[in-house]
């Protein structure tokens, strides 16, 4: 392997981007809130798909923070402040600009659409760079994560999330203060600003190396657990009680399996390969490109039937196909490629 390239965070990523891309192709077929497709069959529905969007919702995005937050620190200390911010101004501003841009002229109105990760992800590195010209880095050092500072991180996470609920519960979203165009859902926000900054002291710690197999293994088994507690909730007092400290539940959830995922990943696909390499190359504008190429695929199948988990998995594979193609044209452009 190449030396010091984190292989096993490149496979993660292209594994999130595909579970992303299969998430939002459920919207249009379970109970996954607002989505700009409607089937035209309405036998094309599985009411299972609530608890993958519940699952998903509860881990995955906090997971894509903490692995940019990873690599934050070491691109300061490479790059500087200033070309630190210019960089991530070109990455990350560009493709929010030009795709937001795109959905506000095809929906009519201002629209991010899923372009809210980026720009979230955007602000969070502006507000590094400010912080680093305010304050000496974080001292590194090597240190072994625990499994009491997992669960205290967790309920740290959980008791926030559980009373920011309270105001807003899950799926609202809101511009802060009714004026600034960063569209966030508060019951969650709490989960991505504290996975960012895990991130970022993961690297100066170096808590993924140093996550043992004993805590790997039991932390994924732990984080399995509470996934599958939530498809097997049903309608009883197990899902009263899930849904009644679900803010807690999920907060734990998603530091147990992430911390989990993040061990598996690294222990046992820590390799590398050309198409490996070229999935992992071309992950951000798949991200970026999905929603699009989805959203044009579902209008063009709709008279088509599948079956309802047909047409879900037809939707989500194709989109992933596309996505990934797409993004590997693209970045045959030179322009292109510096910026995905």
């Amino acid at each position: 392997m190449e030396k010091g390239r984190q292989y096993y965070l490149d496979n993660l990523k292209v594994w999130l981007t595909v579970l992303v891309i299969f998430h939002h192709a459920g919207q249009a077929y379970g109970n996954g809130g607002d989505w700009a497709y409607t089937p035209g069959n309405p036998a094309e529905f599985l009411p299972w798909l609530g608890n993958f969007f519940s699952v998903n919702a509860g881990f995955f995005m906090g997971l894509y923070f903490l692995i940019s937050g990873y690599f934050v620190p070491g691109s300061y200390d490479k790059n500087g402040g200033r070309v630190f911010v210019r960089k991530k101004l070109i990455r990350l501003g560009i493709p929010l600009l030009m795709m937001g841009a795109l959905l506000s002229i095809l929906s009519g109105r201002f629209e991010l659409g899923h372009m809210w990760f980026v720009e979230s992800l955007l602000v969070f590195c502006l507000f590094y760079a400010l912080y680093r010209r305010c304050f000496p880095p974080v001292r590194s050092r090597e240190q072994s994560p625990t499994f009491w500072g997992l669960l205290l991180i967790g309920l740290l996470m959980g008791i926030g999330s559980f009373f920011i609920r309270k105001v807003s519960p899950q799926d609202h979203w809101i511009w802060p203060f009714g004026i600034i165009p960063l569209p966030m859902e508060p019951a969650h926000y709490l989960q991505y600003v504290m996975m960012f900054v895990l991130g970022m002291l993961a690297r100066r710690f170096g808590w993924l190396e140093k996550t043992g197999d004993g805590l790997g293994a039991s932390s994924l088994a732990l984080g399995l657990a509470f996934a599958l507690g939530i498809y097997l909730r049903g309608d009883g007092a197990w899902s009263a009680f899930v849904w009644r400290w679900f803010g807690i539940y999920e907060s734990l959830m998603c530091v147990f399996l992430c911390t989990g995922l993040l061990w598996l990943f690294r222990r046992f696909l820590n390799g590398t390969s050309p198409f490996r390499e070229w999935c992992s190359a071309q992950s951000y504008g798949a991200y970026i490109f999905h929603m699009l190429l989805m959203l044009i695929l579902q209008f063009a199948t709709d008279t088509v039937w599948m079956g309802a988990f047909g047409k879900f998995m037809f939707i989500g594979l194709v989109t992933t196909l596309a996505a990934f193609s797409l993004t590997g044209l693209l970045r045959l452009i030179p322009a292109v490629r510096k910026v995905i």
